[in-house]
């Protein structure tokens, strides 16, 4: 059986991410689901390996450029996996041990400096243990978890494995 060539296979991983953003900009301006700071950073993630997947359909490296993809594709999914993880963190601690919630992330991004804004976001607040919504038992940031780690072996499996000079993986 022959397996879509790489191309293929960033761009299903492009249009995964589309569709996670599309989900979630349905849940908040349809369901009406406010996202908290670390929602919002999740997006950021969720974006940021959209746009890496993108550009690897779109560029169709050879295999030094793939694999550079490749470990991108890695950063920007560890990264959101390292946010949605923290967000259950958050979530799984007892009610009032997570301080109130803090000001709009707005004010603090013309408050505070970027890193100062990021580590107020980590140790997060009222709104962030909050769960507004769940799918067989799993909050949104249980099942980012899950994507992450998917997109990240899914897209690393794509750049990394070696691919025949026809475009198709032996």
């Amino acid at each position: 059986m022959m397996l879509p060539g790489r191309r293929v296979l960033n761009a299903v991983g492009a249009l995964s991410c589309a569709l996670l953003m599309a989900y979630a900009l349905y849940q908040q301006h349809v369901l009406g689901l406010e996202p908290c700071h670390l929602c919002i950073f999740q997006r950021v993630a969720v974006m940021a390996l959209g746009v890496v997947f993108l550009l690897a359909a779109l560029h169709q490296p050879q295999r030094v450029g793939a694999r550079v993809y490749g470990g991108f594709i890695l950063l920007a999914a560890s990264a959101g996996l390292a946010v949605a993880g923290r967000h259950v963190w958050i979530q799984w601690q007892p009610p009032g041990s997570v301080p109130a919630c803090g000001a709009p992330l707005e004010v603090l991004f013309n408050l505070l400096p970027l890193q100062e804004v990021v580590l107020k976001v980590f140790r997060g607040g009222g709104e962030c243990q909050k769960i507004d919504w769940s799918f067989l038992g799993l909050s949104m940031p249980m099942w980012l978890v899950l994507v992450f780690m998917g997109l990240g072996v899914f897209g690393a499996w794509a750049n990394f494995r070696r691919e025949p000079a026809g475009g198709r993986p032996s």
